[in-house]
């Protein structure tokens, strides 16, 4: 049996945190702006899954941070939010995740990145962290109009990767995500990128629990 991975993009391979920098030139307070963002961003993928009102998560990011931008006195310019939308596309990876994906692909497990953004935005935003090649392919969200948690997004991906949920994991720093994977019948390993990071207590847990992307093929294969 071949297993298959399923890489969460946003936070568990890439390091969203990179807009901070960008962040510091043009607000006071930029980790705390950057938090209302991200809050927000989730916070709209699921009430448009919820409300079956989709559109695609670039849809979604712009409008947290027009939101962002409210809350904190409207500090920036048409051109900053445009900048930083567009740093969206050259994040970088975090720095555990090349060897860690290497170390996966040498081991025999099947690769893929699966994200809530676009199929060409995860593209891009892989290849401008020079991780794309380690990944057999790319399942977005698009192509079902929702956003994980969802049941029919786990489904989808299972279909595109020709798995089973019993062969296939989901690796995220997410909780919901992981909640999402096993709720839908993977097994999910939860990537614990801070050790302040808590999982929810829902009474479903994680399958496995790692700080770090080197050695989990060791763990799951």
């Amino acid at each position: 049996m071949t297993i298959t991975l399923a890489f969460d993009v946003y936070g568990t391979l890439i390091d969203t945190h990179g807009v901070v920098v960008a962040l510091t030139r043009v607000v006071g307070k930029p980790a705390e702006f950057l938090r209302t963002w991200r809050e927000k961003q989730l916070e709209y993928s699921f009430r448009r899954g919820l409300m079956r009102n989709y559109e695609n998560f670039a849809v979604c990011t712009r409008d947290a941070l027009d939101h962002a931008n409210a809350a904190f006195g409207a500090p920036l310019s048409q051109r900053d939010k445009d900048e930083l939308m567009a740093l969206y596309r050259v994040l970088p990876a975090f720095p555990d995740v090349a060897e860690g994906l290497a170390a996966a692909r040498d081991a025999g497990l099947r690769l893929f990145a699966f994200s809530n953004g676009s199929a060409d935005a995860v593209e891009t935003l892989l290849a401008n962290a020079g991780i794309r090649d380690y990944f057999a392919g790319v399942v977005s969200v698009d192509a079902v109009k929702s956003y994980k948690p969802d049941p029919a997004v786990y489904a989808h991906f299972l279909r595109q990767a020709g798995a089973t949920g019993a062969e296939a994991w989901l690796i995220s720093s997410n909780p919901f995500d992981v909640i999402g994977a096993i709720s839908a019948g993977m097994r999910a390993a939860w990537v614990q990128r801070s050790p302040d990071a808590l999982f929810d207590p829902w009474g479903i847990e994680p399958t496995l629990i790692v700080n770090s992307l080197v050695g989990l093929a060791e763990k799951i294969a």
